[in-house]
């Protein structure tokens, strides 16, 4: 199985205001790809779920079919996991949008690890942040 590890982040400034989408792809212990992006005017859960879309799709192009995702965002893994409800309005496409991508890949899970192991993926959606008009 060709599979790859993800690291996502999202960030907002004013939530909802500017916000900024990062991932990193790793495979076989290379950086693949590192991307940063602007996703709008978004509260921080949003563009935590952009981040790991982007991060999906990316991954399904490049020929991905086993992904570990990593996020420093409880929510977003609780959610995508089951384990918590999606009450936000704003989030359910969101949700719905990354459930369906997922169930693209023979191999899909996803952590919660702490904000200090995923540095690199926050900069990167700060820097998101940053290229926002």
């Amino acid at each position: 199985m060709n599979s790859c590890v993800i690291f996502v982040d999202g960030a907002s400034s004013g939530n909802p205001g500017k916000s900024g989408a990062g991932f990193l792809i790793v495979s076989q212990g290379r950086l693949i790809r590192k991307t940063s992006l602007c996703t709008g005017i978004k509260t921080n859960n949003q563009a935590e779920y952009l981040a790991l879309i982007h991060a999906l799709r990316s991954a399904r192009r490049m020929g991905f079919d086993g992904v570990t995702v990593y996020s420093d965002s409880k929510l977003l893994v609780m959610q995508v996991k089951g384990i918590y409800r999606v009450k936000s309005e704003n989030l359910k496409p969101l949700h719905r949008e990354a459930l369906g991508i997922i169930k693209k890949f023979s191999s899909f899970e996803i952590r919660h690890i702490g904000r200090e192991k995923n540095k690199e993926a926050d900069k990167l959606a700060k820097a998101g942040v940053k290229s926002c008009p």
